[in-house]
């Protein structure tokens, strides 16, 4: 069993506790994020993009099964995904808008078109700004729509999804920064992947454009908007709170 954080179904089920709703009500959107995550890790991990042969201590999909196999294993994930929402989402009233923000986040306008820009930058300097634009589809987007669907199916209000999405696009990018620290200053042996391949990579990251102690205190102020997006929020509130300080100070 290859482990995880499984961040982004807790997040789901976090923002519906959030606006009071059972956490288990929100399972299959949990699942489906999951499920899409996995498959952007395994394709991110083929040789044709970060070429990649550790992933959670474990040797990556294309390396124990073969290229074939690992492009074929990221594609069935990504259609059970949406096998799983279109099954389970019957009954709930924002269903249908649930799932096309979920495609959004995933595909050309999210994660994936991240995934390309990020690509596209190896190599270059890039700006602050335009690090950021790459980062909020990469690792942003996916985040976010986890806290939107879970909060959306739990019958949050507008203000409530408001809040949440400032929310979400705050920890979107203290998560990425963190990694970027992360690969820089974890192991390999706590990272359960290998250490510094972002530099290997030439890849554009925030200690690369900003330096080191920018992106730390950077990380630091996106947790504070968190808090703050999360004001008007209760105690029911108070696991996404948790999750905001996991997210910088975590160490894989």
């Amino acid at each position: 069993r290859a482990g995880g954080k499984r961040l982004r179904p807790v997040l789901v089920m976090a923002a519906a506790e959030a606006v009071g709703a059972d956490a288990k009500k929100v399972l299959p959107i949990g699942l489906a994020l999951e499920m899409i995550h996995t498959f952007s890790l395994i394709h991110d991990d083929l040789p044709a993009m970060d070429d990649d042969e550790l992933r959670r201590g474990q040797p990556t999909n294309h390396i124990k099964f073969g290229e074939a196999i690992a492009i074929l294993a990221g594609d069935a994930l990504l259609a059970e995904a949406f096998s799983c929402l279109a099954n389970n989402l019957n009954g709930i009233k924002k269903g249908n808008e649930i799932i096309a923000d979920i495609a959004n986040a995933t595909g050309a306008r999210g994660m994936t078109g991240g995934q390309a820009m990020d690509l596209e930058a190896e190599g270059k300097k890039v700006s602050y700004e335009e690090l950021r634009s790459i980062h909020r589809l990469k690792t942003g987007a996916l985040i976010t729509v986890s806290i939107t669907g879970g909060a959306k199916a739990a019958g949050a209000s507008e203000e409530q999804l408001a809040a949440l999405t400032k929310y979400g696009d705050a920890i979107g990018l203290a998560f990425q920064i963190a990694d970027d620290i992360l690969d820089i200053e974890g192991t390999t042996e706590q990272l359960g992947k290998p250490a510094k391949s972002d530099i290997a990579n030439e890849k554009s990251t925030y200690p690369s454009v900003l330096g080191m102690e920018k992106s730390k205190k950077l990380a630091k102020e996106l947790v504070g908007k968190a808090f703050s997006a999360l004001a008007e929020f209760d105690a029911k509130a108070d696991p996404l709170r948790d999750i905001a300080r996991y997210i910088v100070n975590r160490k894989n």
